[in-house]
């Protein structure tokens, strides 16, 4: 079983939405609340993480945010030096009744607040384990095959009697994007039987 480390170098508030993260951040040798915005893709996920291993010298940080699940969990899951809080969105709905009601000045941030429940009540959120690795590799499959199914949806809209050339160049794509999510669709489905069979 992972253990999970009783220091972190750094705490941070993770808002995700579908275009853009917002981020807040606060160092443990420092006061300074530092906020950032995270275009949802995973080359600028990647590359924010990375800048965060660089800054703290690849000690340990811990994030909390409003997912157990999802591309950007999985995405931060794979990193040994992130430790993920998820919190329930009704302990967060809750929290921030609580805080506007205190009387304060602006509306805090959804990360501000993830930050802020983080710092003051870590004891009540779980860090989330990672999965074995088995487990990983059959969600990033099943991931990967959600992203293509997509592609051939906004693909397949292409096929309009304007987009005719469009559509020639597009359709060698097509079938490739069609065995490819057979093949991931057929791995996923071997992973799955090796799991049921180990447990």
């Amino acid at each position: 079983m992972k253990q999970f480390p009783s220091h972190f170098a750094a705490h941070i508030g993770l808002d995700w939405a579908d275009c853009k993260h917002d981020v807040c951040l606060i160092a443990s040798d420092s006061e300074k609340f530092e906020y950032d915005v995270i275009n949802h893709s995973p080359e600028s996920i990647e590359e924010w993480v990375l800048a965060l291993q660089k800054r703290f010298n690849n000690q340990s940080i811990a994030i909390c945010l409003e997912l157990k699940a999802g591309p950007v969990v999985y995405a931060l899951l794979k990193y040994d030096f992130i430790v993920l809080f998820p919190i329930p969105p009704k302990a967060l709905a809750k929290y921030r009744e609580a805080f506007t009601q205190s009387g304060a000045k602006d509306d805090p941030s959804d990360a501000f607040l993830q930050l802020d429940y983080l710092l003051k009540h870590k004891s009540a959120l779980k860090p989330l384990m990672p999965d074995n690795e088995e487990t990983r590799i059959l969600q990033r499959l099943v991931e990967d095959r959600r992203v293509l199914v997509n592609d051939k949806v906004r693909l397949i809209a292409l096929r309009l009697p304007s987009n005719r050339i469009i559509l020639r160049h597009y359709s060698g794509l097509m079938i490739l994007i069609q065995k490819y999510s057979v093949t991931l669709l057929r791995s996923g489905q071997r992973l799955n039987k090796q799991n049921a069979h180990e447990h």
